[in-house]
């Protein structure tokens, strides 16, 4: 994953690999980098952009509903009228609001991609923090799971799983998800973790009688954090596409519409062939924006906390 080696390279620039300054000031530079990532985040055109598309959608998908009086599958008008003053986004086949299905389905997708996308990364991160730190044979048998879990055909598996549920709900299509996407999340950071485990400051601590976690979520994670950032923003886009290809393929949820879900009944009835437009277009460009958006958050952040990329 190209997301993945360009955000550990922006990890040792921001972590500042070969600085072996410990003492108090040490705890410090994590807060210190904040402040200045913030500064330079607030004047990165493509973070900003991708972060104001993001907040537009996340606006429709609380605001939306309100405009809406109608339940998602309810038959409202005549069928496939385009859209007008009356029905915003038109009507489906069989006379639904394509508006209020539009609007729902954003949240829907939003929650599949953060339930999905946050599962992932814990895991992801619960299993490189142990296995960098730790090492020895338990570092052995954690590679050999992530190992295991890489060579499973992931989105066939979930496919598999998912056409076995009778009831599939968004929080059992995000688990699914998270469940099966989180080993390049693991050998990053475990191979992060390693690099930053032998610096002076840990080794102080360890010796100080400090537990492995709290070293790990005191010493080692805050100076992770830029990467940790841009590993959520890859799962959160990474869950939302998954999600998106098993809605399509009649997979998704059984009790609530998504993007992805109306997708596949405009195609299912045939709206390319009917020149219902409205239909499929509104959805498959919400994917598309709300993807796109965090592609450019990540640009963007990548430059902010790696030096090296930042415009002059």
């Amino acid at each position: 994953m190209s997301g993945d080696a360009r955000a550990a390279t922006t990890l040792a620039a921001a972590s500042g690999t070969g600085d072996t300054t410990s003492g108090p000031g040490t705890a410090q530079r994590p807060a210190r980098r904040g402040g200045e990532a913030l500064h330079f985040a607030l004047r990165n055109v493509k973070f900003l952009l991708g972060a104001l598309v993001i907040i537009a959608f996340l606006v429709v998908a609380v605001v939306g509903p309100r405009f809406t009086d109608v339940a998602p599958y309810d038959y409202v008008g005549p069928g496939s009228a385009p859209p007008s003053s009356e029905y915003w986004l038109g009507t489906t086949t069989f006379g639904q609001d394509v508006y209020t299905q539009v609007v729902l389905g954003i949240g829907s997708t939003f929650a599949v991609g953060l339930l999905g996308g946050g599962l992932a990364t814990v895991i992801g991160m619960l299993v490189g923090f142990t296995a960098g730190y730790r090492g020895g044979w338990i570092d052995e048998i954690l590679s050999m799971l992530t190992n295991v879990f890489l060579t499973i055909p992931v989105l066939a598996v979930i496919v598999i799983f998912a056409a076995y549920l009778e009831i599939r709900g968004i929080v059992v299509e995000a688990a699914l998800i998270g469940l099966f996407n989180w080993t390049w999340i693991a050998r990053a950071i475990r191979a992060q973790t390693f690099t930053l485990r032998a610096r002076e400051y840990v080794d102080l601590a360890r010796l100080s009688g400090v537990g492995t976690w709290r070293i790990i979520t005191r010493e080692i994670a805050p100076n992770m954090s830029s990467y940790l950032v841009l590993v959520l923003i890859l799962s959160f886009g990474g869950a939302i596409l998954n999600g998106a290809f098993l809605e399509f393929l009649g997979l998704g949820p059984t009790d609530a519409v998504t993007l992805g879900s109306i997708l596949n009944q405009a195609v299912q009835w045939s709206a390319l062939q009917l020149g219902a437009w409205w239909w499929f277009v509104p959805p498959g460009a919400a994917i598309t924006a709300i993807v796109g958006a965090l592609y450019f958050m990540n640009v963007g952040l990548d430059e902010v906390f790696n030096p090296k990329l930042r415009a002059t």
